[in-house]
This record gives structure tokens, sequence and C-alpha cells, in this order.
């Protein structure tokens, strides 16, 4: 905890707890722009230092933040590219891919039940196996019309909205400065230093954050890559960078993650359960070095909460807006924690207020000095 923590009472953590709940419920009500205006703040802080190194080298402002996002978005685009026309030929079409590997977990699974009766007589006499065998075959036969369905329907009318992630990155790192000086103008002049140091706090908290964030992805992916390259998955980079970019999603990230490694691992071995075992101890290794190294080496240095509140703010963060709440919680809560604490020492510092009173009579007396006359 910092020092900010430590001279905040109840009643401004209060403050701050319910205004982070209240952010929260206008997200999931505003889900259509708070993911593009996500996905803009982690691509403005990306591209920020290469852009700021552009202008220190003489480029302007704009050609600058023009450059890097074009350069940015034509070697995602080049990427993507090259894994489709890489992973098309070799391995059929995405519906059969799909099939395949939902095919090879749900063996796995079969198989993993199969056993567990073996050693555990009480399961067999409970019949676990028929059961669950029965409600897999019953939302396997199901699974395309109810489920993938509408999965494809949502993405789909959530790429429009997507297209205005890169639209504000750009007037982010263009406009940015402009917009801190436009806010200035507002704060009266006694305010203006504790003022000047809130945008500054809430500027760093976000930036280390959203930073941070890219800095565990990155290990994360190297890490699990290499963990599943030495058990013999296929694609492990692909494979880690997308259960990586899972796991920003709290807990079910990291379970869906899970679930998707084993389901790949289960499919390229079918004969061996030893690999897919294998797999869910790479995966469960990767999450507790996350856990217990890397996080607290990245994100830990960026939001100064503590453990109980953060787990706390996760679990209101997903049942107020879902899984954009799961997401968004800890970031809004560190902003909303340096807003809250900043403003409640401005509010109770006798000094600052004294001295905003003396400006505006100040300004009172010059208004009127000649109206006497």
């Amino acid at each position: 905890m910092n020092q900010l923590t430590q001279r905040s009472g109840p009643v401004v953590w209060g403050g701050i707890i319910g205004a982070t709940c209240v952010l929260l419920f206008l997200l999931e009500r505003m889900l259509w722009l708070a993911i593009p205006f996500l996905f803009g703040i982690i691509l403005y802080y990306i591209l920020l230092g290469p852009a700021q190194r552009l202008v220190r080298a003489g480029m302007g402002q704009t050609l600058a933040v023009l450059t890097v996002v074009l350069l940015f978005f034509a070697v995602v685009s080049l990427t993507a590219v090259a894994a489709v026309v890489w992973v098309s030929p070799s391995s059929g079409t995405w519906q059969e891919l799909l099939a395949r590997y939902l095919a090879g977990g749900t063996a796995f699974v079969r198989d993993a039940i199969l056993s567990l009766e073996q050693k555990f007589p009480i399961l067999r006499q409970i019949h676990l196996g028929r059961i669950l065998n029965r409600r897999i075959a019953n939302y396997s036969d199901t699974f395309v019309q109810s489920h993938l369905t509408g999965v494809l329907v949502s993405v789909a009318a959530a790429l429009p909205s997507l297209l205005l992630a890169p639209f504000l990155s750009f007037f982010f790192l263009r406009d940015g400065r402009r917009f801190k000086k436009f806010l200035m103008r507002a704060v009266p002049n006694a305010f203006f230093e504790k003022a000047l140091y809130l945008l500054h706090e809430v500027d760093q908290t976000a930036r280390n954050y959203f930073q941070g964030l890219i800095k565990l992805t990155v290990i994360d992916t190297a890490v699990l890559a290499l963990g599943l390259w030495a058990i013999g998955l296929s694609s492990p980079l692909v494979l880690a960078l997308i259960s990586a970019l899972l796991a920003w999603v709290p807990f079910v990230g990291s379970i869906v993650g899970c679930v998707m490694v084993v389901m790949v691992a289960s499919t390229d071995a079918p004969a061996s359960p030893l690999v897919a075992y294998s797999a869910i101890g790479v995966f469960v290794l990767v999450r507790l070095l996350d856990d217990f190294i890397f996080m607290p080496m990245t994100l830990g240095r960026s939001l100064h909460i503590h453990p109980l509140i953060s787990v706390l703010m996760i679990f209101v963060g997903g049942a107020v807006a879902g899984v954009a709440g799961l997401m968004m919680v800890l970031p809004l809560l560190g902003v909303v924690m340096v807003v809250g604490e900043t403003m409640g020492r401005l509010i109770t510092n006798p000094r600052l207020r004294a001295r905003h009173r003396n400006a505006l009579a100040l300004r009172a007396r010059q208004a009127s000095a000649d109206l006497a006359l």
C-alpha cells in the first residue's frame, strides 16, 4: 500500500468502491463503446514510446503518430495473413479443425472418467460415466446450433465497433497533450499543483497497468510456448499467445485457455493421455509462476491495491459487468483510487481551501474596484 492509501479513511474508500461499481454498471450498458475504447487505450500505450522517440528525433507530432500507427497495423496484417496461410492448407477449414479438437477433447474426458471408475468403484455404481457421456453427446449435437452460431453472430456484430480502436488510439496519440491542457484550464489556480499531480498519477497508473499487462502477456507467451514445445504439441507459440490473451480475463480466461490446450494435446496424441496430462501440468506451472513471480514483477508494481480488495473487486466486476467487468475492474479501481484519494486530500486540506476562498475574494474586489467611484 502506498502513502496515499495509508492516509485514506473509510469514507474515501467507500466512495472509491462505490464509484468503481457505478463505472462498471455504465461499462456494461455501453459495452459497444467500452471494448473499442479499451483496445484503443492499450494500443495508445503500446505505441506511445515509439511515437515519442520519433518526435524527439525531429519528426512532427502528426507525422510521427501516423508513421507508428501505419507500421504497427502493417506488421499485424502481415502476421495475420501469414498465420492464415500457414494454418489453412495443412489443417483444413476452421470448422473441421474445431470439430476435430472437440472430438479429441471429448475422447480424453471419456477416457479419464473410465479410468476413475476403474479406480473408484463408487463412481461406477452411480453410473458417472454413463451420465456424463449422455450429457456430452447431447451438448456436442447441439453445440453448433445453440452456442457456436450465437458466438459467431456476437463476434460479427462487435467487429464494426472494434474498428473504432485504431481511430481512437490515433487521436489519443496525436491530441492527448492538448486534451490535458484543456482539462487544466478549468482548474482553479489554488488547486492547480494538486490537480496537475492528479492528472499525472492517473496517466501513470493507467500506463503502468497496461504496459505491465503487455509485458506479462509476452512473458507468459514465451514460457508457455517453451513448455508446450517441450512436450511436443503442435503450434505451441499460437496456443501460448491465445492462452496469454485469454488470461486477461481473471479466472475464466485461464480455465478456457487450459481447456483449449488440453483439447489440442488430446487431439495431437489420442493414444497417449500422458501428453494431455503433461499439458495440464505445464499450464498449471505457468499460472503459478504468473501469480507468484511474473505478475508481481509487472502488474504488481503498477497498482498498489491490497490483495483482499483486488479479489473482492474482481468478483464484484464479474457480477456487475460480466466478462468486461472482469477485465476492467482492476484498472478502473486503480484510476478511481488515485482520483478519490487525491480529491479527498484536496477537499480536506484547509490551506488549499483558504487559498481558493482568498482568490475568489480578490477577483470579486478587482471586478468591483471601479464601481465604488
